[in-house]
């Protein structure tokens, strides 16, 4: 019997080699999901990064630092525009785009605002008003004369000879577009209007003739499909409300709840430590999700081999 054992033995270490090898190249140089970037608080389907939050909204958001902070960002196909703030009841989202006009700075915008259809977003709830344009652009049909009090307004603010205008420039050299519009290429084309700048509104506040008390930006809407919505109302929440972040892990993007000791199960982070079913969901899901930390997931693997080495004596 025991030399039976022992011929096991000697013919199992070279797997038990070959798999010391292998987890060790796993564990090390791994990302981890946080819950927050810069101010923003992130939740289901926002991520800092590959295998966090949703895999629909990967490609798109990303949390990058400025050197001195972390700045949530949308990318799209014309420039990547800094996330101010998310509503997770209303799923929007508001963008500050960086060659928008507000009322303190005015600016000519060298690049067109833009989406990318395929992306789960859409604006929603957004004025945008067409600035420095060729007159006579209010006979054009794109402008609603309901709204030309917001010219007006918007006129009156002294960074408008930022734009090469005089101050009180003609009202008819600017134009309310709404509703928005992008066009084909998902953009907002100021040289196809004749306009050298605009600037976006998401509220008037309580003085709709005052400009300086306007909130500027871009609102957007978010959804992530059926199939997505599935993973919030089934796992997803159940793994937020117990600590952990949501995630994936390739290939598949099958569903991972990454919990703050640095590991993945598929349920959630209820547990403190590591029971069978964690450590199955483990094995799975580190070889190919980005999301657990090197010394977590050192302590699994050092429990696991500990009980392959115990079972071969």
């Amino acid at each position: 019997m025991m030399e039976a054992k022992q011929k096991a033995m000697a013919s199992a270490h070279p797997s038990i080699l070959l798999f010391l090898v292998f987890i060790s190249s796993t564990v090390g140089g791994t990302t981890t999901c946080r819950d927050t970037c810069g101010s923003t608080q992130l939740k289901y389907p926002f991520g800092t990064g590959p295998g966090c939050g949703s895999p629909l909204f990967t490609p798109y958001i990303s949390c990058t630092s400025n050197g001195t902070s972390d700045q949530l960002t949308l990318k799209t196909h014309t420039a990547s525009y800094p996330i101010t703030s998310i509503s997770y009841p209303t799923s929007t989202l508001t963008l500050t785009p960086p060659t928008m006009s507000t009322c303190t700075s005015m600016h000519t915008s060298p690049t067109n605002f833009g989406l990318d259809w395929a992306t789960p977003f859409q604006i929603t709830s957004t004025t945008f008003i067409l600035l420095s344009c060729q007159p006579p652009i209010k006979a054009t049909p794109i402008c609603d004369p309901s709204l030309d009090y917001l010219c007006a307004s918007i006129y009156t603010c002294p960074s408008v000879v930022s734009l090469g205008m005089p101050l009180f420039p003609p009202a008819n050299t600017c134009c309310v577009y709404s509703p928005a519009n992008l066009d084909g290429k998902g953009e907002l084309d100021l040289q196809a209007m004749k306009c050298g700048g605009y600037a976006s509104v998401v509220s008037l506040g309580d003085t709709p003739t005052d400009p300086t008390h306007w909130v500027y930006g871009v609102n957007l809407k978010f959804s992530y499909g059926a199939l997505q919505s599935n993973y919030v109302t089934s796992k997803c929440n159940t793994c937020e409300y117990s600590g952990g972040i949501c995630g994936y892990a390739t290939p598949g993007d099958a569903f991972v709840c990454v919990c703050k000791g640095g590991y993945n199960t598929s349920l959630d982070c209820s547990n403190n430590g590591f029971n069978q079913n964690q450590l199955q969901d483990y094995l799975w899901d580190s070889f190919s999700s980005p999301t657990m930390s090197a010394p977590a997931s050192g302590y699994v693997w050092s429990y696991i081999l500990a009980g392959i080495a115990s079972s071969l004596f």
